[in-house]
Parts: structure tokens; sequence; C-alpha cells
């Protein structure tokens, strides 16, 4: 009687520990589960820097094809606010481009609060913002952070000008606005033409936003393939 007890109760107190593994492994698996996908949000996060003056058509065209494709564009600038933007466009009798008035669009977080680590790529747009934001030491930093960790640039017109400021261009094939080129070469970049986007090692470059389509064909190839390397690292170490 006394044995057949003793039984009962050792079969009582392994189905309750069976019962404390099985909540400890679910756990174990909702916190591995809940970190990827937070890695999953961060690694399609894309920073856009600009600011005042930023090219309309430059800025939303990337917000729009990032967002298409899966991405969560988020535009960081000197301040949380709305910018005025420009359209830079060419007409006959101009020896260059004209400068109008563009669209307004928010800026979602300051230079002073980006952090590289949240963002699987930075994407420079042209305009005239470039002009004075490669002058702001906290771009530059930011530039830097992102080349340091091992992350795409991406850089299209008037946006190389930061790249030039960051140090970035010097043994680089560069493609970037023809009135740049002076800059790129002074500092090393090797000027690409005719071709009208470029990629070299984590550096892509393009020309105007005429070469959106060239440009963006890179851009995603190398977005897609970092998306790749680091599902099949997730993956890895969900099984581990």
């Amino acid at each position: 009687m006394v044995q057949g007890a003793e039984i009962h109760a050792k079969l009582r107190l392994s189905k309750k520990s069976s019962y404390f593994i099985l909540i400890y492994l679910y756990l174990h698996l909702f916190k591995k589960l809940k970190k990827r996908s937070m890695h999953m949000k961060a690694s399609k996060k894309i920073l856009i820097i600009t600011g005042d003056a930023g090219e309309s058509f430059e800025i939303l065209f990337a917000s729009h094809r990032l967002r298409e494709e899966g991405y969560f564009p988020v535009i960081a600038a000197p301040s949380v606010r709305r910018l005025n933007l420009v359209m830079h466009d060419f007409e006959p009798g101009w020896d260059t481009y004209i400068e109008r008035k563009g669209y307004l669009v928010e800026s979602e977080i300051s230079f002073t609060d980006v952090n590289a680590e949240d963002y699987e790529a930075v994407l420079i747009p042209g305009g005239r913002a470039p002009e004075y934001l490669r002058n702001d030491t906290t771009v530059i930093k930011i530039v830097k952070e992102f080349w340091k960790s091992g992350k795409y640039i991406f850089a299209i017109c008037h946006g190389v000008q930061i790249l030039v400021t960051a140090g970035l261009v010097n043994q680089k094939k560069i493609a970037c606005y023809e009135h740049v080129k002076f800059e790129v070469e002074s500092c090393g970049g090797i000027y690409v033409t005719p071709d009208e986007a470029v990629k070299d090692g984590r550096i892509v470059t393009g020309k105007t936003w005429q070469s959106h389509p060239e440009f963006y064909r890179i851009v995603f190839s190398c977005l897609q393939a970092v998306d790749k390397k680091t599902e099949n690292t997730e993956a890895f170490v969900a099984l581990s």
C-alpha cells in the first residue's frame, strides 16, 4: 500500500516537473521569437538624411519605394518638424538647373537622436540640403558610424557631398551630379560615367533623380542580400 502511494506521488511530481519544464521552454521560445521580431523590425528600418531644401522627388520617391518593398524609411533632419523641400529641374535657356519650391514633409527624428544600430542602411538624397548638412558634425558622425559598422550607405546626386566630407570617396567609384565631380576627384574618388549608378563595396551612388531606375535596382539588390543573410542567421539562432 505504501509502495503504491510512493509511486503515485512520484508520478505526480514527474507530471508537475514536466509542466514547469514545458512552461520554461515556452517562455524561452517566446523570448527568442520576440527578440527576433524586434531585430527584424529594426533591420528593416532605413535612415534618410535630409533637411530644408532637400530634393522633393528624390526624398518622396525613396520613402515610397522603400515602403513598397516592405522597409520602414525614417526621415532624419536637424530637428523634428515640417521640412521645406525643393524641386530641381532643367529648362531650355539655362546653363544649370533651376530651383522651385517643392513639397512639405515631416521629419521623424533629429540627428542627435539617431542611433546607427537601429537601422539597416542609410540613404542620402540630394537637393541643396547636403550643401549645408555636410558641415554638420553630427551628420558626418552618423554616416561614419554606418561605415564602421559595415552597413550600406546609399547617396544620390548632391547627397554625395556628405560622403566627400565624411572621407568615404577615396579610391571609390562614385556616380554623382556632374558638378560634384570636382569635389569627388579632389578627395581621391573615381567619377563614373556614363553609368547612372554604381556600387563600390558598401557604397552605392547615383547621378540624379533621372538615375532612379538604375540606382534603386542596386539599392534593393543590396538590401535583399542583407535580409537573406539576417534571416539565415536568425534561423540558426532559433534552432540553437
